[in-house]
């Protein structure tokens, strides 16, 4: 792993959450009573008075962690030591939950733990997708947490819950050792005697009588440690999946609250890395309008081709494209004088150059901050243009992974010599609803690069600066800090060349219908 200078953003990040640490420390004095375990099922919200700085500092911490998961996920579906490795490393950044410690420490990260969940849980009811999804992250990472748990904490947070899963005795076991044994994969009496079992009501064990993998005795089911956890996450998913419906019907409550509405609207469309805006950043070498051209086969993002591609066909873009390319293409290094040269060179090929001036000029320097309010606009992150409106017709705007049709995004990747294997792993993202790391796949296969997991591809410009870099043979640039952001993973490297600029310059005007056709045809 490369080490690199820690950005001013990072050292800043550091230096608010310390800030927001120390709030805890110097405020009404801790109550121990009231995180008594680790884990938690959040039953009763937080009434704790917490900053707005802290609220946004603790909510995006939790949403890290959720998001490493979720990608996690995907990279290891059969979890693994990889999978552990990562969401270890995130969480101890993120979301700490300490095993030992001073009982100082272990409250304040008890306490962060509590209101952050309780404040994800305000921004991800509003709709049933969203509840889904935090359902989801919620309820795996409880189970990784709980996984993690010895023998006597798992008692102590059964009862502090009421939760009555008691642990049979030893002299229960060997009365009963054989038959369990007999019961469930690979099992055996030595295994059975290393395992804690768990006493529970017949009735609550239904899965697993279901799927046979536990012994039955007068209404009771004994079930082992590992799948004990199955019975406590069923019932975790279950509470919280009420709790998110009830908190959506009283949310209305919240509009008049200027102050957190906003925030909590946009934690669901959070991007967590930097916003690539020009100011102040070092690592954005200019780029001039005719290097465009060589650029964009090279290095840009699937949906930032697709926008170019679009321009030099029909010389225009819709404004919804506009304002993604354009704003993508001032993060890469174009200045204004060199926006205003492109945008006029290649729309003055369907128009007069009044009209242009008169209908565009304008548009594009109020892009750059230098009309209207003065605001210096940032490039789109990812999660911005996989939830912008789906593109109509003409329209060149959105993600390819995410609004284009299968077939369509399939032709698309034939036409840009993308290996045929490489087009069916990425298709198998694609339909996981898995965008972004269907694009972080296309990356590997196009550039011949294995991430190993360094790179949870966010933004549009991170693809394009991470491109530079292999492409150029540099180091990675300082200050990309997304990378960190989700503890993220990505798919396997691809075992593919990469694909060279000059086959990559191939559009599918430039085959045939039949050609392009057969090859399709090829891949099922």
């Amino acid at each position: 792993m490369h080490h690199v200078k820690r950005s001013r953003a990072g050292r800043d990040r550091q230096k608010q959450k310390k800030a927001a640490s120390g709030a805890q420390r110097s405020g009404a004095p801790r109550d121990y009573t009231k995180y008594r375990h680790r884990l938690s099922l959040y039953k009763l919200p937080p009434i704790d008075e917490v900053s707005l700085e802290e609220f946004e500092l603790c909510a995006v911490d939790r949403l890290r962690a959720l998001k490493c998961i979720e990608t996690a996920k995907v990279r290891w579906p059969k979890r693994g030591e990889e999978y552990d490795k990562t969401l270890r490393s995130t969480l101890k950044d993120n979301l700490p939950l300490s095993m030992s410690g001073d009982p100082e420490t272990a409250f304040d990260e008890r306490r962060k733990d509590h209101v952050s969940h309780f404040i994800l849980r305000l921004a991800y009811c509003k709709s049933e997708d969203l509840r889904r999804w935090f359902l989801t992250q919620e309820c795996d990472l409880f189970r990784y947490r709980f996984d993690l748990e010895d023998s006597e904490s798992v008692s102590d947070f059964l009862k502090i819950n009421g939760l009555s899963y008691a642990p049979i005795s030893h002299s229960m076991k060997e009365e009963r050792l054989n038959k369990l044994a007999a019961v469930g994969f690979q099992n055996n009496v030595d295994k059975v005697m290393r395992t804690d079992y768990y006493k529970v009501a017949f009735e609550e064990a239904g899965e697993l009588v279901k799927s046979r993998r536990v012994y039955i005795e007068r209404g009771y089911a004994y079930v082992p440690k590992s799948d004990i956890i199955s019975i406590i996450v069923g019932a975790f998913r279950a509470q919280l999946s009420a709790a998110l419906t009830a908190t959506s019907k009283a949310l209305p409550s919240l509009e008049e609250d200027t102050r957190l509405l906003p925030m909590l609207t946009n934690l669901s469309k959070q991007y967590l890395g930097s916003d690539y805006g020009n100011t102040g950043n070092k690592a954005v070498v200019a780029v001039t309008a005719a290097a465009v051209h060589q650029l964009a086969p090279e290095s840009f993002p699937l949906c930032m081709r697709h926008s170019h591609n679009h321009l030099m066909e029909n010389h225009h873009l819709k404004h919804g494209a506009r304002m993604q390319y354009g704003l993508f293409l001032k993060g890469i290094g174009l200045t204004l004088e060199e926006a205003l040269l492109f945008w006029r060179s290649e729309f003055g090929k369907a128009m007069s150059m009044d009209k242009f001036e008169k209908n565009h000029a304008y548009n594009i320097r109020h892009n750059y901050g230098k009309e209207g309010k003065r605001t210096d606009y940032t490039p789109y992150s990812c999660m911005k243009i996989i939830m912008s409106n789906t593109p109509g017709t003409g329209d060149a705007h959105g993600c390819p992974f995410r609004h284009f049709d299968p077939s369509q995004l399939s032709l698309r990747m034939l036409s840009f010599n993308v290996p045929k294997k490489g087009i069916s792993e990425i298709m198998k993202l694609v339909n996981g609803q898995h965008y972004q790391l269907a694009c972080v796949r296309y990356f590997e296969v196009t550039h011949g690069d294995d991430l190993h997991g360094a790179m949870a591809l966010q933004h549009p410009n991170q693809y394009f600066q991470k491109s530079r870099e292999i492409r150029t043979g540099g180091v990675k640039v300082e200050g990309d800090e997304s990378s960190k952001s989700a503890g993220a993973t990505t798919p396997a490297a691809a075992t593919t060349s990469p694909a060279t600029p000059e086959s990559a310059k191939m559009e599918i005007d430039a085959a045939s219908d039949d050609d392009l056709i057969a090859a399709m045809d090829a891949l099922e």
